[in-house]
């Protein structure tokens, strides 16, 4: 019922991301088009990808929040990490994009002396609101993925924020190339070239982390020192260690050796071991996958 729950939330918040993303796309690109701006242009390109990943959340939310079968042990909470990752790699190659096309203009302007176009205001207004719609759509997003504690979505409320930070950059740009004439055109993609860093540099923030996971890393020292605190806590178990951790999508697994008493039963010693599951899920969440091994101490 929980998992349900969490899966509704994902879905609705992302729907009306997807909503929110579509229209301002249009709106953008019939702005950038309609105005002469290149920063526009590149802005709708960024609601665009926001839209694509969008759609690759929903996706891949369908499918983690699945139980365990037959193929999946664990789970599918692996998928949302994939989906993570990709709406990273997506942001990245935007970033990259909008940096090498404005950069371009910018070297056109200052060096081959070429005159840029003059932005229309309708590219100003298209930036405003789209300023105003992202930040909404940042603000209620990342509420809901903190709630529901999901990767995917909070990566897709950071998407969401990179684009109005985005469009803050070219509604700078824009104003500035209207506003001061024609020798300040240069503003409308020298716009496009500073937000692309900050684009870069939220796409890293959320690839590194997902492909840790991916890769298997460990949990953070020290939630492994809080682990080995909660298990010593039990006076019966002696030298916890072989500790192994990592991440499964939202949830911790955690493997780990224990040594007990060689003459304590077999009864006793199952029921140290389902009062360390318990404290630990108590801590780390219910779906934590826990694996205990009991070591005779001789």
């Amino acid at each position: 019922m929980e998992n349900q729950t969490r899966k509704k939330e994902i879905v609705k918040v992302t729907l009306v991301g997807s909503v929110g993303n579509f229209l301002l796309l249009i709106f953008k690109f019939i702005a950038g088009i309609m105005g002469h701006s290149s920063a526009m242009i590149a802005d709708a390109v960024h609601s665009l990808s926001d839209f694509v990943t969008d759609v690759i959340v929903l996706f891949f939310i369908n499918i983690s929040s699945k139980p365990k079968d037959e193929s999946h042990d664990y789970g599918h909470g692996k998928y949302e990490t994939l989906a993570t990752s990709i709406i990273g790699i997506v942001l990245l190659c935007v970033g990259v994009v909008l940096f090498w096309e404005g950069i371009n203009k910018v070297y056109d302007f200052f060096i081959k002396g070429e005159m840029l176009e003059s932005p229309g205001k309708i590219a100003l207004i298209a930036a405003i609101i789209s300023i105003l719609v992202k930040e909404a759509l940042y603000r209620y997003s990342v509420l809901i993925g903190k709630r529901q504690n999901s990767q995917a979505v909070i990566a897709n409320a950071w998407h969401h924020r990179s684009d109005a930070l985005s469009s803050i950059g070219t509604a700078i740009g824009i104003g500035g190339a209207i506003l001061l004439g024609e020798r300040w055109r240069v503003l409308d993609p020298l716009a496009a070239v500073i937000v692309s860093i900050f684009i870069v540099k939220v796409a890293f923030q959320l690839v590194i982390p997902a492909i840790n996971d991916l890769l298997e890393k460990s949990l953070p020292k020290e939630v492994e020192d809080e682990i080995l605190s909660i298990i010593s806590e039990m006076q019966e178990v002696k030298s916890p260690h072989n500790l192994r951790t990592r991440r499964i999508g939202n949830d911790f697994a955690i493997e780990v050796h224990l040594r007990v008493d060689g003459q304590m039963t077999v009864a006793r010693s199952h029921e140290i071991m389902c009062d360390i599951e318990r404290k630990l899920r108590q801590r780390f969440g219910i779906a934590t996958h826990i694996a205990l091994h009991v070591e005779p101490i001789k």
